[in-house]
């Protein structure tokens, strides 16, 4: 076997395969709670891309996403949740995985060798200047996530790498290489394990801190969330009346108001004078609750000491 860490096999693999079942699943679970503690070593580049994905969406860019078999599904798996979590919008982010359409059916090994399909797909996303592009790789060498990279880059976009091997091409491609560094598998090579879980781990990280920046979370709140099904708006009038203050009918009730914007129907409640009114301030602040909630808080103060210094009906010329 090839002499890389995601090839190599786990010190507890001998016998692995007579022992009792019980103690297979408990070595299992160690396992992918070993390959997990390795996003521990990888926090201040995730910290660095996220910083990049909020600079390029915040401008107007797009984010995709590359990459081959697991690593491809683990990136999934993050781009589909963007928008209802986030309320980023469905045409800012892009999904390039080797196979296409296919590779939800049958997951085929051979496209992840398919350069040409990794060319096309950059450019059929029109990913360039002012773009990002994620390329995981648990290799860190797989070809299609290798010529994304590449293309991504030639073409002006900002790049970020995430593999699991040390010194992998990916790495040395991209802008910001992130390295999670996870112990071999327990079934050598099968990345879906250990090296899969480090990555959604480190995805998982990497797009909440991004939201974050972007002023999609507060306290904790998704208030950018996208409420499309019975669950979500619910979620939305619990987070509005949490935030505010309000009941849960009058929540609900600021959220038509608010056309179903979550910030929007709390900066009502705070006292903007409307939907508009509040989405004007949103944008003065970046889309940021927080700086919105203090605005409104310092005009209201301010009207509050005006009317304190006028004179008292009946008092004037006294």
């Amino acid at each position: 076997m090839a002499e890389t860490r995601t090839e190599a096999l786990h010190q507890n693999a001998e016998g692995l395969d007579i022992q009792a079942p019980d103690a297979i699943l408990s070595s299992l679970a160690n396992a992918q709670i070993e390959a997990a503690k390795a996003v521990h070593g990888a926090i201040s580049a995730i910290a660095k891309a996220a910083e990049i994905i909020a600079s390029r969406l915040n401008n107007g860019g797009k984010l995709a996403y590359a990459a081959a078999g697991s690593s491809g599904l683990m990136a999934l798996a993050d781009a589909l949740e963007l928008p209802g979590t986030f309320g980023i919008q469905r045409d800012r982010i892009a999904i390039l995985i080797a196979g296409g359409d296919d590779a939800f059916k049958t997951l085929a090994g051979g496209p992840e060798d398919d350069t040409d399909d990794a060319s096309a797909a950059v450019a059929a996303a029109g990913i360039g200047d002012g773009d990002c592009l994620i390329a995981v790789s648990a290799s860190g060498s797989t070809p299609y996530a290798v010529r994304a990279i590449e293309d991504a880059r030639r073409r002006g976009a900002a790049t970020i790498a995430i593999a699991n091997n040390k010194d992998a091409p990916l790495l040395r491609l991209a802008d910001i290489a992130i390295l999670l560094e996870t112990p071999p598998e327990l079934i050598a090579g099968s990345t879906r394990m250990g090296a899969g879980t480090a990555q959604k781990v480190a995805l998982n990280m990497l797009s909440t801190l991004a939201a974050i920046h972007l002023g999609h979370v507060h306290d904790g709140y998704m208030v950018n969330l996208m409420a499309d099904n019975i669950k979500l708006r619910d979620r939305a009038a619990r987070i509005v009346a949490a935030i505010s203050g309000r009941d849960r009918d009058d929540a609900a009730r600021l959220l038509e108001e608010s056309g179903g914007g979550v910030k929007t129907a709390i900066l009502l409640a705070a006292g903007a004078a409307s939907a508009d009114a509040a989405e004007k301030i949103l944008e003065g602040t970046g889309q940021k609750l927080r700086p919105a909630l203090s605005a409104i808080e310092g005009s209201m103060g301010q009207k509050a000491s005006v009317l304190k210094a006028e004179p008292e009906k009946g008092q004037q010329g006294d």
